[in-house]
């Protein structure tokens, strides 16, 4: 074909996809950008492998729309997109309706449907399929599905695609799974990547594992709609009241981020009650509901959600602002939280209030990285002794690692080819495996660096985006005269009295209940203990009071405070007297006796504790949950439920005169998983308690 053959069919395939993205966007006057033109070639008409890096709106699901109309109308088979987020999914869907793609999507909220949508997509009536990282390592997708879709679709797309690298900041094991589907795929099968949020080793990272002779196309990540600034208050009440008395003025309709669970519920309850209409969000919301607060907030039914970074990826709807309470760990995460505003908006506010505990948080999370050689060793071998596949459950009576820290683990140690997930759990494999340690090392430092550089943001008096640019290795970053630094965005820094008066109330109101353990954990005979199922009736404790959890506003930082190692051992501090006595105020628990939880850590505080409650409640102490055998490390197990039982009820006994028939006050200083709590109550109630009522001055989480 000559040169001008190739011009004119590649005029006509051009011409093609701008009539497709027209469908796509509703517009009659939309033409592709040139980068997008690039992206679709290379896709459509080379059958070639690309990588896309560009800010959150520029249009990259166009690119593969578009695309896939074209491959279809060549006869390909239908696009495969792996996607991280049901709420990406939905959105997804939706678009590709509007072009008169047909796209089904298969998840684990949708199982009746499965059987359905093959059968759809063997007789060629799918135009797109939808999956999650999780189905491509799920044992009946991956030997019965994958092999089909890899050798007859007609387009692989990897959103997100910064999740494949572990250099990423938000790196998931089951997208590794994608190295192997690459290397399955026929030759001639096109492969597109996207992201907004890849520095250039997470860039370098990824296109090396598409293959060689992959195009990057890499574009600018300025956001022109984003006016971003920091506020630097100095307390949980200040930020509060900031937040109840300049919500109202932002812009449409937005997100307020927070670090924890518990944040979001505690903020989004103090909004509403200074009359904002708004709602939390969390990975911990139940998915109808998630859902249809993603409508209330893209319709404007509500002002904001106060949410976890949950709602993140794909997440599209017109918004006017973001305000995260707390910072992220990192430049590169913040920088996507902030792309969920100004989406169809000229402007949009940014507002960063950074906390003290933010990093404590971070500390938190960093906990949960890739376990020590130890452990995974440990969970090989007991594997390879099983010799038949064992449930995630089953493991962890085993493993001291909490379930989703297993599993995480786990998924790794599949791609890696060491364990192998089947039909009833893991089994092993039998092949070598080797404690990367160099990797994980690089890998912790460099999330060290980051919250360096996240820290640097907060002080910094240089421009804004062009400092999150420079982080994401934008060689085109440069001031953007919007920002707080730069003149362009001026923020009130002021709050009202009575903002900071009702915020001081709610956060100094303690009391959160101390639920009660109603299951065993599985698989404890095979630690030797027999319990199983639910705890007896006349087993368990009662529902009981916390001042507050370590991660609350209010009394979470004092709490925090008490308990970090460096803080030595001492009385109740006044302040959490006069908290523990509110909170008996509001529960006003009938007790008879008072059991205390003896502590090696900390004997004088939980002493003073128990003494100060029997002074004011009448009632006296009758004796203690004792050390029994201290060689048991006081936090022994406790990353695990089966573990800590087993750990717990070797390290200490009741050795306490129970009353008959008496209602006991159960006392300890700190919960971090309840079963000390739950093994106590049932000795208690074994030796003639009518009741137990647990009561402590903080909860981990």
């Amino acid at each position: 074909m000559t040169t001008a053959a190739q011009d004119d069919v590649q005029s006509d395939v051009r011409q093609e996809a701008e009539r497709h993205l027209r469908a796509l966007v509703g517009r009659d006057d939309a033409t592709l950008r040139e980068d997008q033109w690039r992206a679709i070639e290379a896709l459509a008409v080379q059958r070639a492998r690309a990588l896309v890096v560009q800010r959150t709106g520029w249009g990259k699901s166009a690119v593969y729309f578009v695309a896939t109309l074209l491959l279809r109308a060549q006869g390909a088979g239908p696009t495969v997109i792996v996607s991280p987020l049901l709420a990406l999914m939905r959105n997804q869907i939706a678009a590709a309706e509007r072009a008169g793609i047909r796209a089904v999507t298969i998840n684990s909220t949708n199982m009746q449907d499965w059987e359905p949508i093959h059968d759809q997509i063997r007789a060629g009536e799918v135009d797109v399929l939808l999956v999650s990282p999780e189905r491509l390592n799920n044992p009946g997708f991956r030997d019965e599905v994958l092999p089909r879709l890899a050798a007859t679709c007609g387009l692989l797309v990897v959103d997100e695609a910064h999740c494949i690298s572990d250099w990423g900041h938000d790196f998931r094991p089951d997208y590794r799974r994608i190295r192997t589907l690459l290397g399955e795929l026929p030759a001639g099968i096109p492969v597109l990547a996207t992201t907004a949020t890849a520095n250039a080793r997470v860039t370098k990272d990824v296109a090396e594992q598409l293959g060689t002779d992959v195009l990057v196309l890499r574009g600018s990540l300025d956001r022109e709609s984003l006016r971003l600034g920091v506020v630097r208050l100095r307390t949980p009440e200040q930020r509060l009241a900031w937040l109840a008395d300049h919500l109202a003025e932002q812009p449409g309709v937005g997100i307020i981020y927070c670090l924890t669970v518990a944040a979001t519920q505690e903020i989004a309850d103090y909004l509403r009650s200074r009359g904002h209409d708004v709602a939390a969000y969390s990975g911990q919301t139940e998915a109808t509901e998630r859902h249809a607060l993603e409508q209330d907030l893209a319709a404007g039914r509500v002002k904001a959600l106060v949410a976890t970074s949950a709602l993140g990826m794909g997440f599209d709807a017109t918004l006017g602002f973001v305000v995260n309470m707390g910072a992220p760990q990192s430049p590169v995460a913040y920088y996507q939280q902030v792309g969920r505003a100004g989406r169809g908006t000229d402007e949009a506010t940014v507002v960063l209030l950074p906390a003290i505990e933010d990093r404590d948080i971070w500390a938190y999370f960093a906990s949960l990285a890739f376990p020590p050689e130890a452990q995974v060793r440990q969970t090989l071998e007991v594997l390879a002794a099983e010799g038949a596949p064992l449930s995630t459950a089953a493991l962890e009576s085993r493993v001291e690692l909490t379930r989703n820290r297993l599993e995480t683990m786990l998924k790794v140690l599949d791609v890696d080819g060491a364990v192998r997930r089947v039909r009833g759990g893991w089994e092993s494999t039998g092949q070598p495996w080797s404690y990367d340690a160099e990797r994980y090392q690089r890998v912790r430092e460099a999330r060290e660096r980051e919250q360096a550089a996240m820290l640097a943001y907060l002080d910094t008096t240089e421009c804004r985006m062009r400092y999150l640019r420079e982080q994401l290795d934008d060689p085109d970053a440069a001031d953007c005269g919007r920002c707080d630094n730069c003149g362009g965005l001026t923020l009130a820094t002021t709050v009202s009295a009575a903002a900071i008066e009702e915020a001081e109330t709610r956060l100094a109101r303690p009391g959160v209940p101390v639920e009660p353990r109603k299951m065993w954990p599985t698989a404890l005979a095979a630690l030797g203990i027999d319990l199983k199922g639910r705890i007896a009736a006349d087993e368990a404790a009662g529902e009981g009071r916390a001042i507050a959890r370590l991660t609350d506003l209010g009394h979470g930082q004092s709490l925090r405070a008490l308990f970090r190692p460096e803080t030595p051992d001492g009385p109740v501090p006044v302040p959490l007297v006069q908290a523990v006595l509110r909170v008996l105020d509001d529960w006003r628990p009938e007790v008879d006796a008072i059991v205390v939880v003896e502590s090696a850590t900390r004997p004088t505080l939980t002493e003073d504790l128990a003494a100060g409650l029997s002074r004011r409640l009448g009632v006296p102490v009758v004796g203690h949950w004792a050390i029994v055998d201290p060689d048991v490390a006081p936090s022994q197990g406790a990353v695990n439920s089966a573990q800590r039982v087993a750990a717990a009820g070797r390290r200490a006994s009741l050795h306490a005169e129970v009353p008959a028939g008496a209602r006991v006050l159960l006392v300890d200083d700190l919960v971090v998983t309840g079963w000390t709590l739950t093994l106590a109550a049932r000795a208690i109630r074994r030796a003639g308690a009518a009741d137990v009522l647990p009561l402590t001055l903080a909860v981990q989480s």
